[in-house]
């Protein structure tokens, strides 16, 4: 089973309050999410995340099929990070860590470390490279993007994006 990891990083010149509040929020996630995915959130949502609490979306990853995911939050450290991790959905595993970190000028580095692996073995690792791989990074490049045109770019901005299997 390969493990796959997506690893970003964007600089926004906003504080760190100012991030930890839009991220925290999970009613923003929409606001980031390509509409190709066709996203729903099914749950009611308040207005700050805590660890524990479950989210379901219905999504449409490929093939325009329509998929329940459910993810929970599992750690929350404010206003430096938080995860959320799949509890159902289309992959085997998914753990993304979402980490905020002040830098100089009032701007702060937003880092996403996605880690997943796909079902269905050798036929998942396929499925992975001709489709998966390119959408899930088509996702943050378009939420870079989004925070781009929301937040504005920094002088800072040094914006990566890795992919790394193991």
């Amino acid at each position: 089973m390969k493990v796959y990891q997506i690893k970003t990083s964007q600089v926004l010149p906003i504080s760190l309050s100012t991030a930890w509040e839009f991220f925290s929020d999970p009613r923003n996630l929409s606001k980031i999410t390509p509409e190709w995915l066709d996203f729903e959130i099914l749950t009611e949502l308040p207005r700050k995340m805590y660890a524990g609490m479950i989210i379901v979306y219905k999504i449409r990853p490929i093939l325009n099929l329509p998929t329940r995911w459910v993810t929970e939050i599992t750690h929350v450290n404010e206003p430096f990070y938080f995860v959320d991790e799949q509890r159902f959905g289309p992959y085997r595993m998914w753990h993304h860590e979402h980490i905020f970190k002040e830098i100089q000028n009032n701007s702060v580095q937003i880092q996403d470390i996605v880690s997943y692996t796909m079902p269905f073995g050798f036929l998942g690792e396929i499925v992975n490279n001709l489709f998966i791989k390119n959408r899930v990074l088509k996702i943050f490049e378009y939420r870079k993007e989004i925070l781009k045109k929301t937040f504005g770019a920094s002088e800072n901005s040094e914006e990566q994006i890795e992919y790394l299997s193991y």
